[in-house]
């Protein structure tokens, strides 16, 4: 297994090496650091030596940010061009063999722990592999492990996938799965049931995806489940305890195309409140 760090010389570049540390070393996995830089469009008679002039410092930079992975994560770096970031991204990745992609925050988009820029708005809508996207400071954790995963669950299809692939991730990893079941109030039609039949229905719905999920979670895993509600995603999501460490799993929207991401309101949602990685599992492929 490899995971792929697609780095920038900034803060959230060293967010993203710090992430993809921490999943190394839980997942007993390989780590690429990567460089997507842009072909000199306007300069075409001179590409040759634009783009000497610029694998030369993405090399000091890519140097800067090995020295960041400890000596024991087996690590390597890469330098690609591409016109289109993203699809830079997406294509070193997947060249690699990597499980996942890892991303920090880039300035601009969203509140709370995490920010998306633009290119990494555009990977969570686009990428067939995981994302993992590290909160801003991750970097100045000593946290060297996945403490547990947290595993958000809905009712529509591709729920089941999600957690499937949780369940791998903790066994794997060795860590505690948190399966988690979150009631917004605010997303039941006014009037149509009552707040207490909301919560019975998604109790039983839940109960019944972990009872089907029973016979394939490993005996050795230590599996939780427990719902919480509230008026809002942001108020249903703060009831949990959270620590550092901690990482949480969502699904794609149910907007995606096979095998790609779509960041769901839900998942957006909770990005404005939660200070802890977030991993975007990409819709199950028909």
């Amino acid at each position: 297994m490899r995971i792929y760090v697609a780095y920038l010389a900034t803060d959230g570049g060293a967010d993203a090496v710090a992430m993809g540390v921490r999943l190394a070393r839980t997942l007993t996995a390989g780590l690429d650091i990567g460089m997507v830089l842009p072909p000199d469009a306007m300069a075409p008679l001179h590409a040759g030596d634009f783009e000497q002039v610029l694998t030369e410092q993405a090399d000091q930079w890519l140097a800067q940010a090995r020295a960041m992975v400890p000596d024991d994560i087996d690590v390597a770096t890469h330098i690609a061009f591409s016109e289109s970031s993203a699809e830079g991204i997406i294509g070193e990745a997947q060249r690699v063999g990597a499980s996942a992609i890892v991303v920090g925050g880039s300035g601009g988009g969203l509140v709370g722990g995490h920010t998306l820029g633009s290119v990494v708005n555009e990977l969570v809508h686009s990428s067939p592999l995981p994302l993992v996207l590290s909160p801003r400071g991750l970097r100045r954790s000593k946290v060297q492990h996945v403490r547990a995963i947290t595993c958000a669950m809905g009712r529509r299809a591709g729920a089941q996938h999600l957690l499937d692939t949780a369940i791998r991730a903790a066994a794997r990893s060795h860590s505690p799965l948190r399966v988690v079941s979150l009631i917004a109030l605010d997303r039941v039609p006014h009037g149509h049931k009552p707040d207490d039949q909301v919560i019975a229905e998604a109790t039983a719905h839940a109960q019944s995806a972990f009872d089907e999920a029973r016979s394939r979670i490993p005996v050795d895993t230590d599996v939780s489940w427990t719902i919480v509600s509230g008026p809002t995603v942001e108020d249903a999501v703060n009831k949990l305890d959270w620590h550092d460490g901690d990482i949480i799993m969502v699904g794609s929207s149910r907007l995606a195309a096979q095998r790609r991401l779509f960041l769901s309101s839900t998942a957006a949602k909770m990005l404005r409140v939660l200070d802890v990685p977030m991993v975007i599992v990409p819709k199950e492929e028909s």
